[in-house]
């Protein structure tokens, strides 16, 4: 089968002359005499671009979700590559309902009947991991029933297999492949799909989620139903709502469009910077709006984290992006320790200056942040800038905004939109305020720890008298003596601040 599967992939390149764009790339390739000759009696008039999509969508769902996941690495593919990938959709004809309903009753261990009061046997959305369904449940509650596909799990593992023969190969015969890191993407793209195939992480992406923004005037996420869930079903809340893409038909029901895209801008900053947790999956598709202008989240499957370290140097450089402070942002990435050292902070401040200057001042519908971004790869490599895997899926869902945002409001100015959010967080992060926090944060430990921290230090002093024994013994009194009078000292401090702390949030 896996043969079967081997070469169809070789006949659709050869199609498609995937080959030869090797050959044009115009980097060293070995074998390059032999690809020469399957050039022979072969024309293609459309661009390599396109040719590279249809070829991925002639070799099935999984390798355009593949497609779907290269268009984010800007920091890899060449510009005319991934805007044309971008366009690849996740949409395939839904499989049989007979089958659905047999995966759902071998599930419960029940006919369906009995597990749902009704239960829509025609499709709502179909993917290819998945499909959707519409049901109400015996208590009334109308849901959406998400299945995973038969005998899915052994296609993508086929797939993914095919993937990293072929990503290994790339390496070894093409000069760019290690430059590329076709293993590495492959291994990101394995990553991702495993989480897909696995319902009870996304609904519990979705539980989270929806804990986050917990009465939200912005954003709506729907509840999950846990005794109806496995790793093959996810059972959720059903949402009404029309797609964010039709956008007549939102302005019709009197949505104000300029409020919708800030409040796009909004979600996405609070997300990553109050949660560091974020729907990295934010097209078209997958958001809805509400009849009172409030955004409907869809699908978790693919979910960003970030860490405080993480956050924190986003936020400095976006602040310092916002008051054009470059000298500050090429400071971070040495900082960061994501250039090289030696590298000198003036020249890259002045190349990241040469792509960033233009763009200010600009309404939205004029800024091309997808070529803002290729600019800016294209300075990281010259500088070897270490791309970081975390900040991937943010990039992709920055530019998922960017789309939404010129859809909805192309004069959004999303500097001005931003910009005071982030200021706000930064002073959260600083002064007394985030004093407070991480005191109320650190109290509980801290409350268990300070009773311990004499017997601690008795046995520290203990174990240091050890290596005093060429000191004289007056000498060493005076330094446990020193050494007892700050731990005293700090005891004091640290119950000072537990007790206030205590004090303000319990009252006691």
């Amino acid at each position: 089968m896996r043969w079967l599967r081997l070469l169809k992939i070789v006949t659709v390149s050869l199609r498609y002359g995937l080959d030869q764009m090797l050959i044009d790339a115009g980097s060293k390739l070995r074998f390059a005499g032999l690809l020469r000759v399957t050039r022979l009696g072969r024309r293609f008039d459309a661009p390599r671009a396109v040719r590279l999509r249809q070829a991925l969508e002639a070799l099935g769902p999984i390798f355009v979700k593949f497609g779907q996941m290269l268009s984010t690495r800007r920091d890899l593919l060449p510009p005319d590559l991934a805007d044309e990938l971008a366009k690849l959709q996740d949409r395939v004809p839904p499989f049989p309902s007979e089958q659905a309903i047999a995966r759902l009753e071998t599930f419960y261990g029940r006919p369906l009947s009995q597990v749902f009061a009704s239960f829509e046997t025609q499709p709502v959305a179909s993917a290819s991991v998945a499909q959707v369904h519409f049901a109400v449940l015996p208590t009334g509650e109308e849901v959406a029933v998400k299945v995973l596909r038969p005998g899915i799990e052994h296609i993508i593992a086929n797939d993914i297999a095919l993937m990293e023969t072929a990503a290994a190969l790339l390496e070894r015969v093409w000069s760019e492949g290690r430059r590329l890191k076709a293993r590495e993407v492959v291994a990101e793209f394995s990553k991702h799909l495993g989480d897909e195939l696995d319902l009870m992480r996304e609904a519990s992406n979705c539980s989270q989620l929806r804990r986050n923004f917990r009465d939200s005037p912005l954003l709506s996420v729907p509840e999950v139903y846990w005794d109806y869930c496995g790793p093959s079903v996810m059972v959720m809340q059903r949402m009404h709502g029309l797609p964010v893409s039709q956008v007549d038909a939102l302005r019709a029901q009197g949505v104000d469009m300029a409020a919708l895209s800030r409040s796009g801008v909004e979600i996405f900053f609070t997300q990553v910077f109050r949660d560091g947790f974020f729907h990295a999956d934010m097209h078209p598709g997958n958001i809805f709006v509400s009849p009172d202008g409030q955004y409907i989240a869809l699908d978790f499957g693919i979910m960003g984290t970030l860490t405080d370290v993480d956050k924190n140097y986003l936020a400095q450089n976006f602040l310092a992006f916002f008051q054009r402070d470059y000298k500050r942002v090429a400071q971070a990435h040495v900082d960061a320790g994501w250039v090289p050292r030696g590298t000198r902070v003036d020249e890259f401040e002045a190349a990241i200056r040469a792509v960033c200057e233009p763009i200010f001042d600009k309404p939205l519908k004029e800024i091309e942040f997808g070529r803002t971004l290729l600019r800016l790869f294209q300075v990281s490599r010259r500088f070897n800038v270490e791309i970081q895997p975390q900040l991937v899926m943010l990039q992709k869902t920055l530019l998922n905004i960017e789309g939404l945002g010129r859809q909805l409001d192309p004069d959004l100015d999303l500097w001005k939109t931003a910009k005071p959010f982030l200021e706000r967080w930064m002073n959260e992060q600083m002064g007394w305020r985030a004093l407070r926090r991480k005191l109320a944060d650190e109290a509980p430990g801290w409350a268990l720890t300070l009773p311990e921290l004499p017997r601690l230090a008795h046995r520290v002093l203990g174990r240091a008298a050890e290596f005093d024994v060429a000191l004289e013994p007056a000498a060493v009194e005076r330094r446990h003596r020193g050494l007892m009078r700050w731990l005293r000292v700090l005891c004091l401090l640290l119950a000072t601040l537990i007790g206030i702390e205590l004090w303000r949030l319990f009252g006691i």
